[in-house]
């Protein structure tokens, strides 16, 4: 896999601290697991860092475009052709919660970024992972809830991707043990600075 690649050719003999957000929450869930089945080389994870990504499908709540391009098909071909600025900004702008809304310069540079090397074009293929997270449960939260390695997550309860309370009453379940900061905003908000303390207080680096 992917994750193993990156093992091998990349961090063996490293001993890190893994932050992660969002669809970053699945890749460290997937290097997780390689590090739990020992096929990490000579990698140490000494701490996971994970905020705001649906780490648990039961909870998680895909928004309406979400769920139209992670089904494939014909309709998934034509809405991934015809997306613009005007769709993406209409449908990511929601997920940073009523308060914290991006300025429309900040969702050009977003769109921008996309739009790099026709990125655009394969929106429907990357949100894949929505259906991958279903098949893969069983190995991606087993990880979570059995390595003996502290565990963070950082988690804005505004998110309407994952519910308050539902999600953080099934991670409480699954990681009783580990530790969870409230952020009164979404992480993407550009509060950078209340993230960063927030991983600071978690005592796990």
């Amino acid at each position: 896999s992917w994750a193993r690649d990156v093992y091998k050719r990349q961090l063996q003999n490293r001993r890190i601290n893994l932050l992660s957000h969002d669809y970053g929450d699945i890749v460290a869930q997937e290097l997780l697991y390689q590090y739990k089945q020992n096929q990490s080389g000579r990698l140490t994870i000494k701490s996971i860092h994970l905020s705001n990504g649906g780490i648990f499908p039961e909870t998680h709540r895909p928004l309406l475009l979400q769920k139209l391009l992670k089904d494939g098909g014909v309709l998934s071909l034509i809405l991934t052709w015809l997306m613009n600025f005007f769709v993406f900004s209409r449908g990511l702008t929601p997920v940073f919660g009523p308060c914290t809304w991006p300025s429309e310069s900040e969702l050009w540079d977003m769109w921008a970024g996309i739009r790099n090397n026709d990125g655009n074009l394969v929106i429907d293929s990357l949100l894949q992972y929505i259906n991958r997270r279903k098949k893969f449960r069983r190995h991606w939260v087993g990880a979570l809830a059995s390595v003996n390695i502290p565990i963070h997550f950082i988690y804005g309860p505004l998110d309407p991707v994952n519910p308050y309370p539902e999600f953080l009453e099934l991670y409480r379940w699954v990681s009783p043990r580990e530790v969870y900061v409230l952020l009164v905003s979404h992480p993407d908000s550009g509060k950078q600075n209340c993230l960063l303390r927030a991983i600071g207080s978690s005592h796990c680096l």
